[in-house]
């Protein structure tokens, strides 16, 4: 479809049901930006000596006035106003992203407001394109130094005339009271500060990057929070959000003029008192000067991370004068899931929160320390998890896009973080988010239009490392983070980064693998020639693992989980073996997570996969350290970066390198999603899906909805007791379904649905289903004294009971805790049967 630059469509979706009735939709609308139209608007500047941010001022014709659009874009960041009234309701805009290649412009539709005034007023602030960001230290910027403004008015008036409104020296600066701002430091507002003299505007040398319309979805707020006020041990005023979130405030004031008012931002409390250290240098505070009048301070360009915000200066704070705003790209939510176990349900939405305070144009590693970069281990890592809550396309569209430029700087290599902001180290895993998170968008949503994009970038990847690679298997020896903060090196020191598992290991199996989806990409896109290529370095890399990293009768040669779990991923060797190899590995450390970024994505998944769930179902549930539960239970509201952030006292264990919003370990929910609930696409874009729930009697109920491309699935199960399972399926529109019925007995005869199953596998056409029967075996399993000590220890609520008996049990070797517990205590001389017959009724009632 051909379209015009500036205009509206309209359009309406008409569809047939299987019952041939037709159903159309209201009529919706696109516009189209500016497209290739030329931009009669010029780049200006100001005088960037004066530290107090420009404020470029125009009068617009506002009289007879049908339609009226404002295209903008501003560098470092801009505010507009129109009247005094804010021009649209996004944060941060125009976006961080690669400016020395892109530059992307926002389009506002500012009729209704044009009509009452025509007083338009646009602030500029530095952003991440020239303020203090990245790991450059001190105040050195990496993409510019001075202030810029593009933009260009377009009104048409009510007798069909049109006119052009754009940025020249005919435009006039004033100086706002805003003295400061950073993203990592915040931003200082002094009231007091007289009118400078108005200023023109001046004619600027263009930016390096080339313009285009936005890629970035709208940053905006997404939820409310209801704070409270502390007075901690130490005397201090601090506001309790109750959430570790990231965004922005409104607090209002009134204070004696010269007053300062300061506000601190900080994730936890330290012995009750306000804490701020791991956030590094960033100072993340806003800071304003008051002129006596009452105010609403609220920041323009920046944003702040953490649940607790000190207050200084304001002597009669009320908990109902601040208000937060959770800030993130807004994004449609199309994955909900709960369950009847109150932590699990915390963790879920611990999840979502890092998800969404990490969302906030990028996908950064943490949203409060002098970081916030958009690292790509991080984002490939979560990705899947990402897609299974939130229509992720475009956002990933926008982060695919940035990350192309970068590689087109760089040969196909993939700097570690994107925008790279000066940053070239690259390694295994984070570089191979160029081929995984396009890959991972299309098997979810279903449009090979991510592909089609991003091919190039993904083959250049893989063409980078066969460059390095070479004849010599240099890949192997750069620079890579492997298992990044697994705990599985004896003997490491509490702040150890660096996993057990081979980096050289991971290295090979993800070049493997991206070459793998290169080959698949091609195959989908009818690359002819790259399909025989790619296949066939795949194929090369894999005999070369194998003869690497196995010995010859095929067992493993990386002896750590990740390293089985890799194995089993990519389907390397002998499946049996490696899996009776993993569950040694996870038995001799009592079933307690060992994993790093890498494993502990893939951890569970892999566990469900191979014939391990009730693995995977005790990692989940684990309530002591290291897990998921155990973060929660120590009051966590979102992600940490480490297994141990905060220690059992609560006390924060390291301030290098520890952030307490930190989404990679969030990748469990993914498998919450495939697993749990059961859903698990077998088409790209889920237009058929396996549906094999797991239900888990600790969790009693699991409801799920998926709101995918193909329409909403549902899935939701409840054990009704200990024999009694119901299940309820929703299949939409157009879509097929094959079901498994989980610990079917083979007797369900009262519906036909059912009653037709082959082995407990239903073949679903749309629609909702629902059965409830008896379990082939009970839901809940009872211990006894019969069971190995390691499988009562694997039972949170058993071991907790055993270790208060027999202090020191889960210090047995391995050998020993495959033993029957019945059989150790008649090894050790209990013989009294009474004894075990308390202890067998005990574990019973668990």
């Amino acid at each position: 479809m051909q379209t015009k630059p500036r205009t509206r469509y309209y359009c309406s979706v008409t569809v047939r049901t299987d019952a041939d009735e037709e159903a159309t939709s209201e009529p919706n609308y696109f516009e189209t930006a500016k497209q290739e139209e030329p931009w009669i608007a010029k780049w200006i500047t100001c005088d960037n000596a004066e530290p107090r941010h420009p404020i470029f001022c125009k009068t617009l014709p506002y009289s007879d006035i049908a339609a009226a659009r404002l295209y903008i874009c501003g560098l470092g960041l801009y505010e507009a106003t129109l009247n005094g009234e804010k021009i649209g309701n996004e944060y941060l805009t125009p976006y961080c992203n690669n400016y020395n290649r892109w530059l992307q412009y926002q389009t506002y539709d500012i009729t209704t407001a044009l009509q009452k005034g025509g007083d338009l007023q646009i602030t500029l602030g530095n952003g991440w394109y020239r303020g203090r960001f990245g790991f450059q230290r001190g105040e050195k910027l990496y993409y510019g130094t001075g202030w810029l403004l593009l933009a260009e008015v377009h009104i048409t008036h009510t007798d069909g005339s049109e006119e052009i409104i754009g940025t020249d020296e005919s435009w006039q600066v004033r100086r706002s009271n805003i003295t400061f701002s950073t993203i990592y430091d915040g931003e200082h507002c002094d009231a007091t500060l007289p009118e400078l003299p108005v200023t023109s505007a001046a004619f600027a040398q263009p930016p390096k990057g080339s313009l285009t319309a936005r890629y970035s979805v709208p940053v905006q707020p997404f939820a409310t929070l209801t704070p409270a006020l502390l007075h901690t041990p130490t005397g201090e005023t601090v506001l309790d959000l109750g959430q570790n979130m990231a965004g922005s405030f409104t607090l209002r004031v009134e204070v004696p003029a010269g007053q300062t008012v300061r506000l601190q931002w900080g994730e936890t409390l330290q012995n009750g008192n306000f804490y701020r250290d791991n956030l590094r240098t960033a100072k993340a505070e806003y800071i304003y000067v008051s002129d006596g009048k009452p105010a609403v301070l609220a920041p323009k360009f920046t944003f702040y991370g953490g649940r607790y915000v000190k207050v200084e200066g304001v002597p009669d704070l009320m908990a109902e004068d601040f208000t937060p705003l959770p800030l993130s790209s807004t994004l449609e939510r199309i994955g909900t899931l709960t369950t009847g176990h109150e932590l699990v349900n915390r963790l879920i939405e611990n999840v979502w929160w890092s998800c969404r305070d990490n969302f906030i144009d990028v996908p950064t590693d943490c949203p409060q320390r002098d970081e916030r970069m958009g690292w790509t281990g991080d984002a490939q890592l979560f990705a899947p998890t990402a897609g299974y809550m939130l229509d992720t396309v475009p956002f990933y569209t926008k982060y695919l896009h940035d990350m192309a430029t970068e590689q087109a700087d760089c040969n196909g290599k993939v700097p570690n973080v994107v925008p790279s902001f000066g940053m070239q180290g690259c390694s295994s895993v984070w570089g191979d988010a160029a081929a995984i998170i396009p890959w991972v968008v299309y098997e979810q949503f279903g449009d090979t239009a991510i592909l089609d994009a991003q091919y190039d970038s993904m083959k250049s990847w893989v063409d980078y490392i066969t460059r390095v690679d070479s004849d010599c298997c240099r890949w192997r020896e750069e620079f890579h983070y492997g298992d990044w903060l697994a705990l599985d090196v004896a003997g490491a020191a509490p702040d150890n980064t660096k996993g057990a598992t081979d980096d050289a290991f991971i290295a090979d199996v993800y070049y493997m693998n991206s070459a793998e989806i290169v080959a698949a990409a091609a195959k989908i896109l009818g690359k002819g020639e790259d399909i025989t290529v790619y296949t066939e370095l795949a194929s090369r890399l894999r005999k070369r693992i194998l003869q690497e990293f196995y010995t010859p009768t095929g067992r493993c040669a990386v002896p750590t989980v990740t390293g089985y779990l890799l194995t089993l991923r990519h389907h390397l060797v002998d499946t049996a073996r490696t899996a009776a190899d993993l569950r040694k590995k996870l038995t001799q450390s009592h079933n307690k997570l060992q994993t790093g970024f890498v494993g502990t994505a893939l951890l569970c998944n892999v566990l469900s996969e191979n014939g391990m769930h009730n693995l995977a179902e005790q990692l989940l549930l684990n309530e002591e350290y290291p897990g998921w539960l155990h973060e929660v239970k120590l009051g966590a509201t979102t992600i940490w970066e480490r297994w141990n952030s905060l220690d059992e006292n609560g006390q924060i264990s390291s301030t290098g390198m520890n952030s307490l919003n930190h989404y990679s370990y969030g990748a469990i929910l993914e498998w919450m999603y495939r697993h749990l609930a059961g859903l698990q696409p077998l088409t790209p874009g889920f237009t058929s899906v396996h549906i094999e729930p797991t239900p888990v009697w600790k969790l009693r109920r699991l409801d799920c909805s998926y709101r995918s491309a193909a329409g909403l699935w549902a899935v939701q199960w409840q054990c009704a007791d200990a024999n009694t399972l119901t299940l309820a399926v929703t299949v939409p529109f157009g879509c097929t379904a094959e079901l498994i019925l989980p610990n079917w007995n083979g007797e369900i005869t009262d519906n036909p649905i059912f009653a037709d199953s082959q082995n407990g596998i239903c073949r679903l056409k749309p629609g909702r289903y629902a059965v409830t029967y008896t379990t082939a075996r009970p839901l809940h399993i009872t211990l006894s004294a019969a069971n190995t000590i390691a499988e009562l220890l694997n039972d949170q609520t058993a071991s907790t009971v055993l270790t208060k008996m027999m202090p020191g049990i889960t210090q047995l070797p391995a050998r020993l805790q495959g033993m029957p517990l019945a059989s150790l205590m008649r090894s050790m001389g209990h013989t009294d049967d009474a004894a075990l017959n308390h202890l067998n009724q005990v574990l019973a009632a668990l």
